[in-house]
């Protein structure tokens, strides 16, 4: 059994309802315990992302649990994808043009690049690695290694990174045979740290820096956030710290419920996942099958207290916490919901929750399709074309971000005139007799 199943609707024994289990996704995000880094061996250790290392993971799968999420999700990739990455050699000699040729032969760019734009848009930051030739004279290979299965190494007395780790961290990694170890040149200023290890220019002291024999470095490109810490937290995590995620699942557990001719949900219940790990590490069972058996049977244990609820005085003793803000953190919510709405109709609710999804995702739903619900609403293609623009727009700060990482190739190989572009695509009128055409920053008589 691959996966637990936390979240499901059961049928409360007599009486004429049921209830909805669901983790509560407020936790995502919430460090119960102070992070110190993990001891791989005596020389290499690294910085868990979240307090079990699964913060990314716990953060994909919410998002691939809701169709809207996941498809403004993409949306925002492919939006700041644009016409896609491109080095512009107008003004490049023959000898530049035909060795830019070959590098984006050489390396899937289009492949590259809508990776490191999904990773921005999930995760705020993502990590490119760049291989020189065998003497270090050439940047030959650009690489991309997902967010998710990066970890950074803890930061020095001089508060620098200086190491990025790659491995599969959904599976146990306990050994560096496990973990790719891959140089991090300084966040701050990569150009001036690889220039310095490649003996290119003078560091700090004044005197030519010894040339490394290393041919493989990453590079770390992260959207600047308040809290400055390892590994940023994106935006959109206010979608999971308030109510609206837990409200459309609910408005579909409810709609899946009526469907199947299941008595209507009258108890929506919050469990942390704290909870299930208590239980098992209490109960010593580590066996993904007896795990899921035992979480049946706490369901169960809590569907036979609802039983008498309605007749009967009864009080549910759970575990809680303090956080330092003074609010209380129960680790099970036991929360009654009113069924006025006869026949389960929830559209003006869906309605509401995809629109509140939408907004913090900054995407407008008539650009990823119709509002869902009976009463249908849509703008007029003057509306979409200036909403679409806008999108595009807002991109400039993420594709600043994006390009250092093909300057310093630029420059590196020394490939005088080229510039690196992402030009946006802007849909036009039907008086201009196309669909569609490319616009870029980088033409002079661009407007």
């Amino acid at each position: 059994m691959k996966d637990l199943q936390f979240n499901s609707v059961e049928t409360i024994p007599n009486l004429n309802a049921s209830a909805a289990f669901q983790v509560d996704s407020g936790k995502v995000f919430k460090e119960d315990t102070d992070i110190v880094p993990v001891i791989v061996d005596d020389k290499l250790s690294y910085m868990p992302w979240g307090g079990d290392n699964a913060m990314p993971f716990n953060i994909l799968e919410l998002i691939e649990s809701d169709e809207t999420l996941s498809t403004c999700q993409m949306f925002n990739a492919e939006v700041c994808y644009g016409s896609g990455l491109n080095y512009n050699t107008d003004e490049c000699s023959a000898s530049v043009r035909a060795d830019v040729q070959d590098f984006a032969l050489d390396n899937a760019l289009p492949s590259y690049f809508l990776g490191v734009c999904q990773d921005f848009k999930h995760f705020a930051f993502c990590v490119s690695v760049i291989i020189l030739n065998a003497d270090g004279t050439k940047i030959v290979r650009l690489l991309r290694k997902e967010a998710c299965y990066c970890r950074l190494s803890p930061a020095d007395k001089d508060g620098a990174i200086r190491q990025v780790l790659y491995a599969n961290w959904r599976n146990a990694v306990s050994s560096r045979e496990d973990i790719e170890v891959i140089e991090l040149l300084d966040i701050n200023s990569p150009w001036r740290d690889l220039a310095i290890r490649m003996g290119r220019i003078a560091g700090d002291d004044g005197r030519t820096a010894i040339r490394t024999a290393c041919r493989k470095f990453a590079v770390l490109t992260r959207v600047p956030t308040p809290d400055s810490t390892y590994y940023p937290i994106p935006y959109y995590a206010s979608l999971f710290k308030g109510k609206w995620y837990n409200i459309k699942q609910l408005i579909g557990m409810a709609k899946e419920a009526k469907l199947k001719n299941i008595a209507p949900i009258k108890y929506q219940i919050e469990i942390s996942n704290k909870y299930w790990d208590s239980i098992f590490k209490s109960e010593g069972i580590t066996d993904r099958h007896q795990q899921q058996k035992r979480i049946v049977r706490e369901k169960q244990q809590i569907l036979d207290f609802l039983t008498g609820v309605e007749n009967a005085g009864k009080v549910w003793f759970s575990t809680f916490y303090v956080a330092p803000t003074g609010e209380v953190q129960h680790e099970v919510v036991i929360n009654k919901i009113d069924n006025d709405k006869e026949g389960g109709d929830w559209s003006t609710d869906i309605q509401e929750a995809v629109n509140m999804f939408c907004f913090t995702m900054r995407v407008h739903s008539n650009l990823v399709g119709s509002v869902p619900g009976k009463s249908q609403t849509n703008n007029s293609g003057s509306d979409k074309r200036e909403l679409y623009t806008i999108a595009q727009a807002l991109q400039k700060p993420y594709h600043d971000l994006l390009f250092t990482v093909h300057q310093m190739i630029i420059r590196f190989n020394n490939w005088s005139g080229c510039k690196v572009d992402v030009p946006f695509i802007q849909l036009t009128l039907l008086s201009e007799h196309q669909d569609a055409k490319s616009v870029t920053l980088n033409q002079n008589d661009n407007e």
